[in-house]
């Protein structure tokens, strides 16, 4: 059964989106600290976690980042009260997949949740073993990147766009497509997310960022992944 954690400290709230998550099929585990999220996190096998932000003590950002430290593959939303759009980009730098704003319809986070956690399975059930281009290799296997063999520590959302870049090359992809492509047709937000975690995609696997050889802009439409015809693999 699809296994989710609920980092939430008012009470309240946090039954709100147990019950909805449980009669969604989910099995629901849950924390009121990030603390207590911590260590049900170290004993138990999640495939979605959703952090509260605001919280005393360890907050949801520290949740977040003390996953991705050890797990890249468990899928991550992030809940907020806030709707400055610096919150949301927090979120997504650290290595959330999604983030919810409250209030929210149970509704919007049932849906929100069952689209990542299909994503999150599809790229570890896919059967091909790895995808090569250029320097890049994607491992599926593995659900790791490496780049000329060192491996480059993505989250599964990243994954997911180097897979769909890689199977498109020289492709120009519109925004509107890879949010359907990589979120899911049922996804709620806007196509700033795919803007989010492309910039964080070039930090990781660009020599300079500020001047990507391989993630295009096509300024007003999307990106491509440019194909480097002079290396070897291509």
């Amino acid at each position: 059964m699809k296994k989710v954690l609920v980092l939430e400290d008012k009470a309240e709230i946090r039954q709100f989106i147990v019950i909805n998550l449980k009669r969604a099929g989910f099995n629901v585990l849950e924390a009121e600290t990030g603390e207590e999220a911590l260590e049900i996190l170290k004993n138990e096998d999640i495939d979605i976690a959703v952090l509260d932000v605001m919280l005393p003590g360890i907050d949801g950002f520290e949740v977040c980042k003390k996953i991705r430290e050890t797990d890249k593959t468990m899928g991550i939303i992030m809940l907020t009260a806030k709707t400055q759009e610096i919150d949301k980009i927090n979120g997504l730098v650290l290595g959330a997949d999604d983030y919810v704003v409250k209030p929210f319809s149970p509704s919007e986070l049932v849906a929100r949740i069952d689209a990542l956690y299909r994503r999150v399975d599809m790229v570890k059930n896919d059967k091909k073993e790895e995808i090569i281009c250029g320097p890049f290799r994607l491992n599926f296997a593995q659900r790791r990147l490496f780049k000329n063999d060192m491996p480059i520590e993505v989250t599964q959302t990243e994954f997911s766009i180097m897979k769909l870049f890689l199977e498109n090359q020289d492709k120009a992809l519109s925004r509107d497509y890879i949010l359907d492509a990589v979120w899911g047709e049922d996804y709620f937000g806007n196509a700033k997310v795919v803007d989010v975690n492309i910039r964080r995609l070039r930090q990781k696997i660009e020599d300079n960022p500020s001047k990507p050889k391989f993630i295009e802009t096509v300024w007003g439409y999307g990106y491509r992944w440019k194909k480097d015809e002079h290396v070897e693999g291509n």
